[in-house]
């Protein structure tokens, strides 16, 4: 059973994809998530549909190329764009990316990432939004983008904190490593990952809590269920 995203009621979601089963899985996981949902399968049903919030793009199309449809959909709407398609080659992404998408899924992918991508791309859209993310001890305000735990205020770097962001967005949620070097470095990393693990490293002792931050071995990262602060000697 999916739980419902918080604030996902008052996101309009289009998916433009040609493939019906795709489509169907897509728009049936998304709604029981909380999002409302228009499903098209053309170019130019998707031009012509109503505005939305984050649109689904599937760059292979039969009528139009997905492509010009990301170009035309920019050109008028200041919609988060996520391409989502079987392109998996750098030229396509570069080309979605320079014709104004947000954002880049290669086929096949999880439902689960696709709606971390989808929370991703409207924070971005809409970073003036007061927005508070808690769990256990800790607290991330993602306006102010103060942190703290238990009460005690954090400093953290920008790395630190858009690493702590994208774990903190879904709770418990494992993230691989590639993610959050997405999220928090660069939309589409392509550099070394052990970079990653000395911000871990770093942000794990300011933050003072054994448990907070736990390695998934051979996939990434998640928050853990903790009670309190560490006693710090």
């Amino acid at each position: 059973m999916n739980e419902q995203v918080d604030g996902a009621s008052e996101t309009r979601v289009l998916v433009v994809e040609d493939d019906r089963g795709i489509a169907d899985s897509l728009v049936r996981g998304l709604r029981q998530a909380g999002y409302t949902v228009e499903g098209v399968r053309t170019g130019r049903a998707a031009l012509a549909a109503s505005s939305a919030d984050v649109v689904l793009l599937d760059l292979g199309l039969p009528d139009i190329d997905g492509v010009e449809v990301c170009r035309r959909l920019r050109a008028r709407s200041d919609a988060a764009i996520i391409a989502v398609t079987a392109r998996g080659e750098e030229a396509d992404r570069v080309v979605a990316l320079d014709e104004g998408a947000d954002d880049y899924l290669v086929k096949p992918f999880g439902l689960a990432e696709l709606m971390a991508r989808i929370r991703a791309v409207l924070r971005r859209r809409r970073p003036s939004g007061p927005e508070l993310l808690r769990h256990g001890p800790l607290t991330v305000d993602l306006r102010t983008r103060q942190v703290s735990v238990a009460g005690r205020p954090v400093a953290l770097t920008p790395k630190e904190f858009g690493i702590l962001e994208c774990l903190a967005a879904d709770p418990g949620r494992t993230v691989s490593r590639q993610e959050i070097l997405e999220r928090a470095w660069d939309a589409h990393w392509y550099g070394p990952t052990k970079v990653l693990d000395v911000h871990i490293a770093a942000l794990r002792r300011k933050l003072g809590t054994a448990g907070l931050i736990e390695t998934v071995y051979g996939h990434g990262f998640r928050l853990g269920t903790v009670a309190g602060p560490q006693e710090q000697t």
